[in-house]
């Protein structure tokens, strides 16, 4: 495995917990596997030892590059010191707005000394994830490693472009591969150049996989990913399921099961009271943990006068629990909405905590995303049987099965738009009222198995065809 960061030791976002839980699972399936990451400055080396050197070509010198070996949960952690990563507490940046200058020679470092870890290791393939370790596959190529690859995109969106310039003091020499764009606003592309090069790509859900190869989430590269259709495959993340289950959670002490749900009514009522609502079982409540952004809904769910949110609390009778931080936009238009309204709760916090009570306290979780590669929420929450509002599209499509079936456990809508939020949401709360309905909608969420067991075969399949393909 190839990333910028991974559980235990670095995270920023979903894609730290992918890596480490898939590679976990894998063990357990009996591979070997081994992690390539930096060591941030914010990483705990206690644990590691040095196990060997690399020395990667830049322009005009050459970098060493230290590797520290720790082993946890039977996954070889090879952490890539150096001062590029180890003088800076940040992974992309010192905060989420402004990335290092030169991330591009720092991450084409992580893919150089990768290649040659894995020349020294002789694996028999490289799992490259997201575009930070893009140029893993054609640098491999260039080595003449016999191993295969496969690049997997978490987020199209996320591509990791930069000038030209930068990608030659790297002393990267790839062909048009790498190159996006014309005349003097041609840029290196990193993933362009892993989704171009690799054996094997793969994206984190099949409707994903399918959204991609379109111009309204291509992101420009549709054309190449519908050139490469044949070797392009969509994976449902899995979800760590010891951390996220209604009988033994660790973030509080009301614990269900699908028998016996009176400690979610329970935890409802806390939550309630812990967040200012009124403590009243006969209303649904609906939670919303996120991050404040464009992409996960909030322009839909809160633009406008009166805006869809404002609709929703003004005439359904409902509560709401908002818990995250982001777009300052949003966070000022959720203050003001929730200063007029006694029926929701604003919270601009990040809290494991929090996260884990609303989830298992709330009746309903609403994902208006306008794109979900996979998403996690909704699979958390089916977990504790609250059922999910979301939009039908990327993971969420794969993951939640509509109520007007009888295997249902979930709202679906088909546009990100403001009046099907409302609908949706005002179908959620007359379907509340049946309670017989609920709880066995609820039994038939909390059976749906999302362990990375199924997801980690998945992968392994993968890995064989990939290699097989390649000798052949």
């Amino acid at each position: 495995m190839v990333t910028s960061e991974s559980v235990p030791f670095s995270k920023s976002g979903g894609l730290a917990d992918v890596v480490g839980a898939l590679s976990r699972v894998l063990v357990r399936q009996g591979h070997t596997v081994a992690i390539v990451m930096p060591l941030y400055g914010s990483v705990d080396q206690s644990t590691f030892s040095s196990a060997l050197k690399v020395t990667c070509t830049m322009l005009g010198h050459s970098e060493t590059v230290e590797v520290r070996k720790a082993v946890v949960d039977g996954v070889d952690y090879l952490g890539l010191a150096h001062p590029w990563y180890t003088d800076r507490k940040g992974i992309y940046g010192d905060d989420s707005f402004s990335p290092y200058a030169d991330n591009c020679p720092r991450f084409a470092l992580m893919c150089k000394a990768a290649v040659e870890i894995a020349r020294q290791r002789d694996v028999d393939i490289i799992h490259c994830h997201d575009w930070t370790a893009g140029l893993v596959p054609m640098l491999a190529k260039e080595a003449g490693l016999r191993c295969a690859s496969v690049m997997t995109v978490h987020n199209l969106a996320y591509m990791g472009t930069f000038p030209r310039y930068d990608a030659l003091l790297a002393c990267l020499h790839g062909s048009g591969d790498m190159l996006d764009g014309f005349g003097l606003q041609t840029k290196v592309n990193f993933l362009k150049t892993g989704l171009m090069t690799a054996d094997s790509i793969t994206t984190v859900s099949p409707t994903y996989a399918k959204e991609i190869q379109g111009a309204e989430q291509g992101c420009g590269l549709d054309w190449l990913l519908k050139r490469r259709a044949d070797r392009l495959e969509g994976v449902i993340n899995g979800i760590d399921t010891d951390e996220w289950g209604s009988t033994k959670d660790s973030f509080f002490s009301e614990h269900f099961s699908a028998d016996d749900l009176s400690g979610k009514a329970a935890l409802k009522e806390r939550i309630q009271r812990q967040f200012g609502l009124a403590p009243r079982p006969d209303v649904p409540l609906f939670a919303m943990i996120s991050r404040l952004a464009e992409q996960k809904g909030f322009g839909p769910l809160l633009d406008g006068q009166p805006c869809a949110l404002e609709t929703v609390l003004s005439t359904l009778d409902c509560q709401f629990i908002i818990i995250g931080t982001g777009d300052e936009r949003y966070v000022s238009k959720l203050r003001d909405v929730a200063s007029r309204h006694d029926n929701i709760s604003v919270n601009i916090i990040f809290s494991q905590a929090v996260s884990h009570q609303v989830e298992g306290g709330a009746d309903f979780f609403l994902m208006p995303s306008k794109y979900e590669p996979c998403g996690l929420n909704q699979m958390y929450s089916l977990r504790y049987g609250t059922l999910p509002v979301v939009h039908r599209t990327g993971g969420l499509a794969d993951t939640v099965r509509d109520m007007d079936g009888e295997d249902g456990d979930g709202f679906l809508f088909e546009n990100a738009y403001s009046d099907e939020i409302v609908a949706a949401v005002r179908r959620a709360c007359a379907f509340y009222a049946d309670k017989q309905a609920l709880d066995a909608a609820r039994r038939r969420a909390m059976a749906q198995d999302f362990s990375w067991n199924k997801s980690a075969l998945e992968y392994a399949r993968i890995y064989a065809n990939t290699i097989g393909g390649k000798q052949a």
